[in-house]
């Protein structure tokens, strides 16, 4: 099949955006190192990129008004490097608290920008690219983290580290979307919608079908490569493979995602997603050897591919409110479980141990398995 421009695009700027995000992710374990805190502590900091992208989403969808996806991405990408950069020098959990913060605020429009991007040009070419789209979130997230587990292994310096990544990812992105044309806006209601973007009970139900799968992608990239350095006490580049691989394993399954969702339906894919999370998790906590738990950590990603933008995809092609404010208030209330998630996480692995934090997941799969059914497909 061959692709248009604007989805070669629309996949450009979704892997440009996770490559820029993700260089932070695969240094985690050195960061922690440098600053001397536990699990607890950094879990707490953390927070600060959650609570960003949740300030950040209130305004999304009056910001999205005013510029358009190719300005956001110019101004955000360089927003999410500096932040990067600045998390090198920080001296203490405040303070990365807070440089995190201020990625954060960049996130959460850039998220929203690029999936609305997605549903528009999947709505104007009639062809599904949204998972696809998000195949290359993954490809630029497990590039990103095979980067970092390399230089990390060379003791290449976390400020070095994120130089690079801020000059080459703000560099590519002027140069790739400088000529690009936003598609036209998809013919939906036009209301006005508050800053805090009250869900409909449709996309409620799709936030609650989304929380356990973002839970568990959320502890696959911020605790794996911890949870191998404790665990099984691998080097800094097996530990690195963790994240490497649940990132690989979310590639693969999005690339692949929108011809069998066409070809199978999104309940079917869904739940044979959920069933491969669940065999990763049990991988991951019951695991004697480390290559066993890298394999679960791959299923991990695999199996959490696709659930979210299956949702995001139903709740853009609703038709109660703007498309960009049911996409910002799915994207909102999903991000919260980032704000219980981290710390929560840190707490458990430091009184308990990581497994135990991993553990915990389990049983809230079965929540996702109850509203499955609410990613039904949608009819151009």
């Amino acid at each position: 099949m061959r692709l248009s421009s604007s989805q070669n695009q629309v996949y450009f700027f979704f892997f440009i955006y996770s490559f820029s995000m993700g260089a932070f992710f695969p240094r985690l374990s050195d960061l922690q190192m440098r600053l001397s805190i536990g699990e607890s502590a950094l879990g707490v900091a953390l927070i600060g990129l959650p609570l960003g992208v949740q300030v950040s989403l209130m305004l999304a969808d009056k910001i999205l008004k005013i510029f358009n996806v190719k300005i956001i991405l110019c101004l955000g990408i360089p927003m999410i490097g500096s932040s990067l950069i600045l998390t090198s020098i920080s001296s203490g959990p405040t303070s990365l608290f807070l440089f995190l913060s201020f990625g954060g605020l960049a996130v959460g429009v850039v998220e929203v920008a690029v999936n609305l991007e997605a549903d528009r040009v999947e709505y104007t070419s009639c062809k599904k690219i949204m998972n696809r789209s998000h195949s290359f979130w993954s490809l630029g997230f497990f590039s990103a983290g095979l980067a970092g587990a390399f230089l990390s292994q060379l003791q290449i310096g976390l400020m070095t580290h994120f130089i690079i990544s801020f000059v080459s990812c703000s560099t590519l992105t002027v140069i790739f979307s400088y000529n690009y044309n936003p598609a036209p806006v998809r013919p939906n209601v036009t209301k006005e919608s508050p800053l805090f973007v009250l869900p409909s009970n449709a996309v409620l139900a799709l936030v609650i079908f989304t929380l356990p799968a973002m839970l568990i992608e959320g502890a696959g990239i911020d605790w794996s490569i911890i949870f191998m350095r404790d665990v099984f006490n691998t080097p800094p580049f097996l530990s690195g493979l963790a994240f490497v691989l649940g990132t690989f394993g979310q590639f693969l399954v999005r690339f692949f995602a929108d011809g069998i969702v066409t070809r199978y339906g999104s309940e079917l894919v869904s739940r044979t997603s959920i069933i491969a999370t669940l065999i990763g998790l049990i991988f991951v906590c019951f695991s004697l050897h480390p290559f066993l738990a890298l394999i679960g950590f791959g299923l991990m990603g695999a199996g959490t591919a696709v659930i979210f933008p299956l949702a995001m995809s139903a709740a853009a092609q609703r038709t109660d409110k703007p498309a960009a404010a049911n996409v910002a208030s799915l994207a909102q209330i999903s991000f919260l479980t980032f704000l219980i998630g981290p710390p929560l996480l840190g707490f458990i692995a430091e009184v308990f141990g990581i497994k135990i934090s991993f553990g915990i997941c389990l049983p809230l799969l079965i929540i996702s398995w109850v509203f499955v059914h609410t990613v039904k497909e949608n009819r151009y």
